[in-house]
Formats: structure tokens, C-alpha cells, sequence
């Protein structure tokens, strides 16, 4: 069945655009596309999800067909729009999935709002970028110099360039037409603020459970960074796959969902006692 985007409107005035499935009334898990993604980044996990499960898929703001203000694109704005968008759907508690950049989001819902978070789940993510020297050069020599409207070629090769498995040409068309609605201001602010982000001398505030989920055939983000975060946070689990690029809910959807499931009903176990 194909999901129906909705929308949501914040009390800062914000209207996110999301999807969600199951039961309104099962355990929830809210799922954080990485940086330009739409929540269709999600859209072939959700489909793996059993429906006794409310899974909540939503595209951030500057994303997808969420609201695109001038400003705002700190790890902390997206951050404050995630406890808003808890409030919108009443939401007293949930599992959270980070993809790459917006891990840091997780991560930062997460130690602000601790009795909110029965979970995290952290795919290709990290505690910091800053003095990363691959991405500083990115960052000023093309991110900076973007300008509307942006390169659809520029895209494609931005988004092609996260997997090493197969990818469904049509999925990647989908992905690829979502981030071109991401104006170039929003990639300028977004990626120059994740420059200045660190949560390092915080991950031992995270008492949420959290997996972290990573393939050895990431050119991002390596394996120290996964290394960091499984040492800094409580308890935390690595999951590492073989073979696999940066964005493993793309290369391997399924087998995604099932560690995902295996986790929420984990976490479900632990919290009725």
C-alpha cells in the first residue's frame, strides 16, 4: 500500500510533511532522514515494519515538502522541531532513528529530552565532524558556492555517491527529485553549521538504549567514529555491515528492518520493568 504524505503544523509556525503506518496506539518510532533527504529516504524500510509498530517517517524542516525558512538549520533547530513535532502528535514516547547528519539530531533529542526517548537507533552517524578535512573542503569549495536553481547532475552524483550496493533506479530518481527541492540556502546553513557541531563531552549524558548501525564500506564517516560513539555512550551496540556503503537502510532495506524490529522489541521488553 503507498503511504500518504500528511502534514503537521509545529507551534513555532513550522509545517512538517511526514508519513506514518501501524497502530496509533502501538510503540512508536520515529524515523530522521540525513541531511536533504525527504522521509521517503525511509519509504522501503517502512514497508518491512510491521504494522504493530507507529512508525513516523518525517522530512525535516528545509526538507522534502516541509517548510523552508530563511534560517534555523543548527543540529539544535532540528532538534526543537522534533520535541515540537512529539507535542503535535502527542507523542509521549518513542524509539529514534537518525540517518548520518541527522544521528547528531538523535543525539541531541535524546540528552535533552531523556523520558521521551525509549530508544535511538544511529545509522552512519557520528559524535563530530569538526576539523574533519574532507568536509571542510567540500563544504567551501562546493556547498558554499551553491546557488538556486541547483544542478540536478550535482545531485544525482551527491546522492549516488553514499551507497555501493545496487539501488532501485527508480528510488534513486525519487531521492534525487526530493533533494533538488532543498533550496541552496539550506545546504549552505546546514552544512557549515554540522561543521561546528560536537557532541563528544556529551554522550555520556545518552541514557537511551541505542544500536548504532554501520557499513565497512562507508567513505564518510569511518569506523573510529563508530568506535567513539559505542565507547561513549552507555551500552550502546555496534552492528557492522559487511560490505556495505553509507546508507545501509538503502543497500540493504530489509535486512535494516529486521535489526530495527529486533530492537524496538528489545526495547519494548526492557521498558515494562
Amino acid at each position: 500500500m503507498a503511504l500518504a504524505p500528511t502534514t503537521v503544523s509545529l507551534r513555532n509556525g513550522l509545517t512538517l510533511s511526514y508519513v506514518e503506518q501501524g497502530d496509533r496506539h502501538a510503540p512508536v518510532v520515529v524515523l530522521l532522514p540525513g541531511l536533504t533527504d525527504s522521509w521517503r529516504s525511509f519509504e522501503r524500510v517502512l514497508g518491512c515494519i510491521p504494522l504493530s509498530f507507529r512508525a513516523i517517517a518525517v522530512s525535516q524542516r528545509g526538507h522534502g515538502d516541509s517548510d523552508k525558512p530563511e534560517s534555523g538549520y543548527r543540529i539544535r533547530d532540528f532538534a526543537s522541531d522534533l520535541a515540537d513535532f512529539f507535542a503535535a502528535l502527542n507523542l509521549a514516547r518513542a524509539v529514534v532513528v537518525g540517518h548520518s547528519s541527522h544521528g547528531l539530531v538523535a543525539q541531541r533529542f535524546a540528552i535533552d529530552n531523556p523520558t521521551r526517548t525509549t530508544g535511538m537507533v544511529l545509522e552512519g552517524s557520528f559524535a563530530t565532524l569538526r576539523g574533519n578535512e574532507n568536509l571542510e573542503q567540500f563544504v567551501a569549495s562546493m556547498i558554499s558556492n551553491l546557488r538556486d536553481p541547483i544542478d540536478p547532475d550535482f545531485v544525482r552524483a551527491f546522492q549516488t555517491g553514499t551507497f555501493i550496493k545496487p539501488v532501485p533506479q527508480s528510488f534513486i530518481d525519487a531521492m534525487v527529485a526530493d533533494a533538488l527541492k532543498v533550496p541552496a540556502h539550506v545546504w549552505r546553513s546546514a552544512f557549515e553549521s554540522l561543521l561546528q557541531e560536537d557532541h563528544t563531552s556529551e554522550l555520556q549524558a545518552i541514557e537511551a538504549p541505542t544500536l548504532i548501525v554501520w557499513g565497512d564500506q562507508d567513505g564518510l564517516i569511518h569506523r573510529n567514529q563508530q568506535d567513539e560513539l559505542a565507547s561513549g555512550i552507555r551500552g550502546a551496540e555496534l552492528v557492522v555491515y559487511k560490505g556495505v556503503g553509507h546508507s545501509p537502510h538503502w543497500e540493504e532495506p530489509e535486512r535494516f528492518a529486521a535489526d530495527l524490529v529486533a530492537f524496538l522489541e528489545r526495547v519494548g521488553q526492557a521498558s515494562r520493568f
